[in-house]
């Protein structure tokens, strides 16, 4: 019996070592995962935020009317929605900084149209492209048009610092050795544009993208020839062997191709205002007949509640939809006025595809920006601002209203105002600003089509009213010619259209 128990006793004994040892190999197995470093994608959700490091301008990110904007900001916007966290933007004006600041505490990628090239891939991992450009020279086109590098020799050239356009000269200059150029990185290559167009240099060497959005804004410079092969553009991310956050990066680009996102947001941010052409002054004719009868009654309406002029209520639903019920953008505007969802909100409307109140809320939001103009501008210039403002901000109109009282104008003349808007999308001026970065050549143009668009409306009314052509053109021809000889040559051969509708094209 004692031999029972002292088996029984030993088992027993065993049993308890054997659980006290599996206990412990599970608390340590616990303790290893618990204690284990989260990776960097994991990190950046548990805080709840993406930071990405990027330059303010027009091909990057800036404040839009209705806050950030622009190409890179939209799309790591819907990259950190795609995180479930929320987007940081840090500005670095150094592109060298920039790459060395990927991965630190400044950020954790950087997303500034950067170009894939050899040099940099040695410092940093890059994203699956979203857009192809080719490096080229701009001229003043009055000049003597280079044709090869070898007519850049001995000559003016301003490049971006540390900019993949300074690589490479740098690549170039082993074959041609009188080959020069300074480098800044406080410019953007608008800028650049513009000092060519100013003939200050003789040369400079951008992106094709950036050239086509402000080919019209400098006229003057023109693309020479392309010193490089078509290259990528990328988002950049740490050479680090936790690369968790860029293989996430990589199934997000290949998902938003597919869904076109990167084409709708291409079309959206490298597109820009055109000018009013004498064919665009013709179609406007047309349509006054053709579409503007069916809107009349509710623009007058909406005007009358809103004490606005309803011609000027006209002419701003046609810049903004070409009075298309319907129009839509990829940016979220919608509608006969255009309205995002946030002024929708803020006016009160359900339906921005609902003409009547769109058209309402549309006039509802202009009289509240015309009322937070300062009560001391009179008109026209407090219409003509609060134009300005429906199109670029209210913030960016005060920076370029005290921008303008530096420079010695007026800024409660919109003459004066509108000198200073373009401002805006140059460095030296908007690194001083509040709101920084804007297309401040758009509001500019905004206005000056309205206008343009008021004047035409009035002048059909009078035709309408008097029955007669002639008493139109006697009546509004001055005040028109003196701002748009080209609309009113265009409108003046197309009043037979006035009689004669023919536009059944919708946009």
């Amino acid at each position: 019996m004692s031999n029972m128990k002292e088996i029984t006793y030993k088992l027993v004994t065993k049993l308890l070592h054997s659980v006290v040892v599996l206990s412990v190999i599970t608390v340590l197995c616990v303790s290893q995962v618990s204690s284990r470093i989260p990776t960097t994608l994991e990190s950046i959700q548990d805080a709840g935020k993406l930071v990405v490091i990027s330059r303010n301008g027009p091909t990057t990110y800036y404040e839009g009317p209705n806050g950030l904007t622009g190409f890179e900001y939209h799309i790591a916007k819907k990259f950190a929605k795609h995180l479930g966290v929320k987007l940081e933007i840090r500005e670095t004006e150094n592109l060298g900084v920039m790459l060395d600041s990927i991965g630190t505490k400044a950020g954790h990628l950087a997303a500034a149209g950067l170009t894939i090239t050899e040099t940099r891939k040695q410092k940093v991992l890059f994203s699956e492209p979203y857009l192809q450009i080719t490096q080229q020279v701009i001229y003043h086109q009055k000049e003597q048009r280079p044709e090869s590098v070898a007519d850049l020799e001995n000559k003016t050239i301003l490049v971006i610092g540390n900019s993949s356009h300074a690589e490479r000269l740098r690549e170039l200059k082993r074959d041609y050795p009188n080959l020069h150029w300074q480098e800044r990185h406080d410019i953007e290559m608008l800028d650049l544009m513009e000092m060519v167009h100013e003939r200050e240099i003789d040369f400079a060497v951008i992106d094709s993208n950036a050239h086509s959005i402000n080919s019209n804004l400098y006229p003057d410079a023109q693309v020479a020839f392309d010193i490089s092969t078509p290259q990528d553009l990328a988002w950049a991310f740490p050479d680090q062997s936790d690369d968790s956050l860029f293989l996430e990066a990589q199934k997000f680009f290949q998902s938003i191709k597919q869904k076109g996102v990167i084409d709708d947001a291409l079309e959206t941010y490298y597109g820009h205002l055109g000018e009013i052409n004498y064919g665009g002054a013709v179609l406007f004719a047309n349509r006054l007949e053709t579409r503007l009868p069916k809107w009349e009654t509710l623009l007058r309406e909406a005007a009358a509640e809103n004490n606005l002029d309803w011609q000027l209520l006209a002419a701003l639903s046609y810049q903004e939809s070409h009075w298309n019920p319907k129009a839509k953008s990829p940016t979220g505007v919608r509608g006969f006025m255009m309205l995002t969802r946030d002024t929708a909100k803020f006016v009160g409307i359900k339906n921005r595809l609902d003409p009547k109140q769109s058209i309402s809320g549309g006039a509802k939001y202009f009289k509240s920006i015309y009322g937070r103009i300062p009560e001391r501008i009179m008109d026209p210039d407090r219409t003509w601002l609060a134009m300005a403002a429906y199109n670029v901000g209210l913030g960016h109109l005060e920076d370029a209203r005290i921008l303008t009282a530096q420079h010695g104008g007026d800024p409660d003349k919109w003459t004066d105002v509108r000198e200073a808007l373009p401002l805006l999308a140059k460095r030296k001026y908007y690194k001083q600003t509040k709101h920084g970065y804007a297309r401040g050549w758009e509001p500019v143009e905004y206005v000056k089509n309205i206008r343009n668009f008021q004047t035409i409306i009035a002048w059909n009314e009078v035709k309408k009213e008097r029955d007669t052509q002639l008493a139109a053109n006697d009546t509004k021809h001055n005040e028109f010619e003196s701002f748009s000889p080209v609309m009113s040559e265009a409108v003046k051969n197309a009043v037979g259209a006035f009689d004669t509708p023919s536009d059944t094209s919708s946009l």
